[in-house]
């Protein structure tokens, strides 16, 4: 009696260790540690981030994508930096007067925090395969309009913010 439970148990588990692993495969749960996001995202807001998003499909304006940055944290790592996709390859990006227009006309934004986009970003073509990103909360936003981080391509970014689950009165698609 003793043996069939040992051995249901083990089967139990390696089923569990499987389901969790292909589950893995195409999520990650994530947790927002920057403000350059708000007010869409907070602080602490835990997302789950589909990886095998841009496999068959490429990124679209408005994605909010995880991606590896240049930037280094402070053990030497990588950061990975949370934005939305504005530019698309071959898209022409210019900011004046703290507005964002794309491909000659002025992009309304209701998502941004503040109302505002500060740079100077003059006539810029985003390259072939690469795209601009950016924080909606634009005052404090490290992103494509800085040198640190630029453009990105689909290699480095690491999946779409789909899903907000924590804090549960915010839960919901993103």
């Amino acid at each position: 009696m003793e043996n069939s439970f040992l051995k249901s148990l083990i089967i139990d588990i390696l089923v569990a260790l499987a389901l969790a692993g292909a589950i893995l495969f195409f999520i990650r749960p994530t947790i927002v540690k920057q403000t350059s996001m708000q007010d869409t995202l907070q602080p602490n807001d835990y997302i789950i981030m589909y990886k095998r998003a841009y496999v068959s499909d490429t990124p679209e304006r408005g994605d909010i994508v995880i991606f590896k940055s240049n930037l280094t944290d402070e053990k030497g790592k990588n950061k990975l930096l949370i934005k939305r996709i504005i530019g698309l390859p071959g898209d022409e990006v210019t900011i004046k007067g703290n507005q964002l227009y794309l491909n000659g006309s002025k992009y309304e934004e209701d998502y941004i925090r503040d109302g505002v986009t500060p740079g100077d970003v003059e006539g810029y073509i985003v390259p072939e395969g690469k795209y601009f990103t950016m924080g909606d909360n634009r005052i404090v936003s490290i992103d494509s309009r800085y040198d640190e981080v630029g453009c990105v391509s689909v290699d480095e970014i690491q999946g779409k913010a789909v899903l907000r689950l924590f804090p549960f009165s915010r839960i919901g698609r993103l």
